[in-house]
């Protein structure tokens, strides 16, 4: 008989529990592209291949590792997504979430999401550090769609606030002290993430589009975790790293090698933002 959504969550939680001992991780922690090093300073770490995990897809996209990563930073637990599922690769969005509902049924009460994506705002620039104040959904599709799991959340939930203000503000604050290799603070920009379903980069006149209905950033990742995480009452801080400026008047060839490069110069600051962050945050 063919497992339901509910029992696939509860057995894939179960899998991973049963591999963590005495970790119980309460920070959920999805690392985008080029951004999956954070993993490697988790102390007393355990690692779980996705493709051990009962009912879990597989990443298919380079420079997303594939493995959860659990343990101890600074001071708390965690669970680590060393890479992401994406709609672009196949997957039902009801499967890019399925992560978020298994950390959730772990004892996660917090997720910090992550991702590489083009600047649409024009005073950002390639590097900097973008909190998601709110996004717009672009993909067309929504990972609520069809019947609610009432185990799982409300049938309308609330996106008002998807993005804790909370959160934001102890970055910002976090930030001042994050000193980049040119011996500034770090320069934390805050805006609007515009997902798309992808997996081509935008056209020109796309992006002069998303930029004019408020979009500040655009990548093909986030919104339908994050919709699933707010379904699931988790608390979120979302980060985008600006890889390349996405400026439909002025846009230039790009590839996915080129946003990870780019994320992996920006990976000092951003490593050191969010461990700040898995600090001090309250539990």
């Amino acid at each position: 008989m063919e497992t339901t959504y509910i029992q696939q969550i509860q057995e894939a939680a179960a899998f991973i529990s049963s591999k963590l001992g005495q970790v119980k991780p309460v920070i959920g922690l999805v690392l985008g592209s080029g951004l999956g090093d954070l993993a490697h300073q988790v102390e007393n770490s355990i690692a779980i291949d996705y493709s051990d995990v009962p009912h879990f897809p597989v990443s298919t996209v380079e420079g997303h590792a594939g493995r959860f990563v659990a343990g101890t930073l600074e001071g708390k637990q965690v669970i680590v997504m060393q890479g992401r599922f994406h709609y672009y690769e196949g997957y039902p969005m009801k499967k890019v979430v399925f992560p978020v509902y298994v950390m959730k049924a772990l004892g996660v009460q917090t997720v910090v999401m992550t991702n590489a994506a083009g600047g649409m705002n024009r005073s950002f620039q390639a590097g900097d550090l973008m909190l998601i104040s709110d996004h717009l959904n672009m993909t067309g599709d929504n990972p609520l769609i069809g019947p609610n799991h009432a185990e799982l959340g409300v049938r309308f939930p609330d996106m008002s606030e998807a993005y804790s203000r909370e959160y934001r503000a102890l970055a910002h604050r976090l930030a001042e002290g994050v000193v980049g290799e040119d011996g500034k603070a770090l320069k934390l920009q805050e805006g609007v993430y515009a997902g798309i379903s992808g997996p081509t980069y935008m056209t020109p006149s796309e992006l002069t589009m998303l930029a004019r209905v408020g979009g500040d950033a655009v990548g093909m990742s986030t919104v339908g975790e994050v919709i699933a995480a707010r379904h699931a009452g988790l608390k979120v801080l979302g980060i985008s790293c600006i890889t390349d400026m996405a400026i439909g008047e002025e846009l230039e060839p790009l590839t996915h090698e080129q946003v990870v490069a780019v994320a992996n110069r920006t990976k000092p600051k951003f490593i050191a933002l969010v461990k700040a962050f898995v600090r001090e945050v309250a539990m």
